[in-house]
């Protein structure tokens, strides 16, 4: 990975908001048309390295997948695009509608969200193709190669890792490694992430978080380029900024986020 690709990750605050805002258009044409799932798998999202795009699941039996490229900035549905560089997102709205209706599918716009987002999604009223939109697809990219490298070093765990997928509301791109059978809220796993930025960091960053929560005296020394978060979760952390100090950034991303998931095996006795 290119460092000039991932830009200045304290600078990619507008592109966040633009692409998440734009994310809500697939996940509700998604949970208007596929069955419900639990853990709302059904309408989590896709990252295509290949064509730097979220993708949805197949929608329904019209194998239908709905397509966001950040760059160039459009959404896609079969052979039709629309670009949405100063494109109101309710004009955004009404195209997919009636390319979902061409399609025998239901309208996105029956779907209205059942969880919070931040005020700088919920306020928009434009889609602007604003720089950092690239730079933000190079995160998406990083962690997919870390998440899915993670994934299959873990696949001999039961019941193992989930897929590695984007999750519209906190639009974070994650895999969840169950280390045991059980309850969910009780049984041991480790979830790994990137977020692209949020309250505790305005920046992307990757978090390695434990389950059940490990108490903060326990911790260890922090994991090379990271650090321990403590506030609201308790997790190994490296932001966009630490993970450009690396030399190697691909080697080092993914090295990062494997040492963490050993030290949370550890810290969970497994």
């Amino acid at each position: 990975m290119n460092k000039e690709r991932l830009g200045n990750p304290t600078q990619l605050g507008s592109a966040r908001a633009m692409a998440h805002a734009a994310s809500q258009l697939l996940y509700r044409a998604a949970a208007a048309n596929n069955d419900p799932l639990p853990g709302d798998e059904h309408s989590n999202l896709g990252w295509d390295v290949a064509s730097g795009s979220f993708q949805t699941r197949p929608l329904n039996a019209a194998d239908v997948v709905i397509v966001l490229g950040l760059s160039p900035f459009v959404l896609k549905i079969g052979v039709e695009k629309l670009g949405l560089g100063g494109i109101k997102i309710a004009a955004a709205l009404s195209w997919l509608d009636e390319k979902l209706a061409a399609n025998g599918l239901k309208p996105a716009s029956a779907v209205v969200a059942t969880y919070d987002l931040p005020s700088e999604v919920t306020t928009l009223e434009t889609f602007e193709t604003v720089d950092g939109l690239e730079a933000l697809a190079a995160w998406y990219d990083l962690a997919a190669y870390a998440l899915t490298q993670l994934a299959s070093d873990m696949s001999a765990i039961k019941p193992g890792p989930g897929e590695v997928r984007c999750w519209p509301h906190h639009f974070d791109i994650a895999t969840y490694v169950s280390l045991e059978e059980g309850d969910a809220e009780e049984a041991r796993g480790i979830g790994a992430g990137l977020s692209p930025g949020d309250s505790s960091y305005d920046e992307p960053y990757f978090y390695v978080n434990p389950w059940p929560t490990v108490a903060p005296e326990k911790l260890p020394e922090p994991i090379t380029p990271g650090h321990w978060h403590t506030e609201g979760f308790v997790g190994s952390v490296a932001t966009g900024t630490e993970i450009l100090s690396l030399d190697d950034i691909s080697k080092g991303a993914g090295a990062f986020v494997r040492r963490s998931f050993d030290t949370g095996q550890s810290l969970l006795n497994m």
